[in-house]
């Protein structure tokens, strides 16, 4: 598979494999807030997980002003990260 680029604002660090970006976006940016609840979570895969694990689309349509092409494009990287993610060793590594 070919790297992957963390695209939290203006970063473009990549990475060989997907946990790796998973750790840099927890630890190397800042958190983010929700604007459907208001909880505050790590921003990149976390944040999207939570917005489509938490709420619905529509709520996060209209929080986010997001259009249908950014829903599909932030389904898109949660269901790439989870298909290829080994997620409880990023959880260990992160709670190391």
């Amino acid at each position: 598979m070919s790297p992957w680029t963390c695209g939290i604002g203006g970063c473009h660090e990549t990475f060989e494999s997907v946990e790796p970006a998973i750790i840099h976006q927890t630890t190397d940016h800042r958190r983010h807030e929700c604007k459907v609840c208001g909880t505050v979570v790590p921003d990149g895969y976390f944040a999207i997980r939570h917005a489509f694990n938490e709420h619905t689309r529509a709520e996060y349509v209209r929080a986010y002003d997001a259009d249908a092409e950014e829903v599909r494009r932030r389904e898109r990287i949660k269901s790439d990260v989870e298909a290829t993610a080994d997620l409880q060793a990023v959880v260990e590594r992160l709670n190391e």
